[in-house]
């Protein structure tokens, strides 16, 4: 198993960056939590969780080790892919998963698509004493990058959800709120679809 991969980011989109590393490129899907803190053309050290199926060797990064103990967990529990993961990842910053699994928000997960009320308990009753180990600090790190709705409508579309219905979501939420990122942007549509 690899534990991370050092080396220059040479593609970064808000669902997956490619990494090189001696002359080899590494597509790592990533949050967008992840997204929002790295910058292209940078030296990162990315952490990394490796999904080994029949057809597929799949690469997941994140910027660093809570994230990807969030996801490790997340993981763990029946009816928990590692996309459904990653979409709660791109919901909420890893605190804020921790907080509402360890306080039983299951309203909150519940909000987040392709979580049920079946899945969100669960949730709960498995992670809720494992959470309580992970470390939750009171800072949230905001994204300093704008960018446009058609990254976002992009990085949704990559996600799976249909394009008309995306455009209609963001056409309305850039609407009402000006000057969003598309790490913000992503997430209040996520609440919405």
């Amino acid at each position: 198993m690899y534990d991370y991969l050092q080396g220059k980011i040479t593609e970064l989109t808000p669902t997956y960056l490619v990494m090189e590393l001696n002359s080899i490129g590494y597509l790592l899907n990533i949050s967008v939590n992840t997204f929002s803190i790295l910058k292209v053309d940078s030296n990162e050290k990315i952490f990394i969780h490796q999904i080994i199926r029949e057809d597929a060797h799949i690469l997941y990064g994140f910027k660093n080790k809570k994230e990807r103990e969030v996801f490790r967990l997340l993981i763990s529990v029946s009816g928990v892919g590692a996309n459904t993961a990653r979409m709660i990842l791109s919901s909420l910053n890893p605190d804020e998963v921790a907080q509402a699994i360890s306080k039983e928000n299951v309203h909150l997960l519940q909000s987040i698509k392709g979580i049920g009320a079946k899945t969100a308990q669960r949730m709960v009753v498995d992670l809720k004493d494992k959470m309580a180990k992970v470390h939750i600090s009171d800072e949230i790190i905001y994204s300093e990058y704008n960018t446009t709705t058609e990254e976002a409508l992009s990085a949704l579309v990559m996600l799976g959800f249909q394009k008309s219905l995306v455009e209609k979501t963001l056409s309305r939420i850039t609407r009402e709120t000006k000057g969003l990122s598309v790490e913000e942007l992503i997430k209040m549509a996520l609440k919405v679809l």
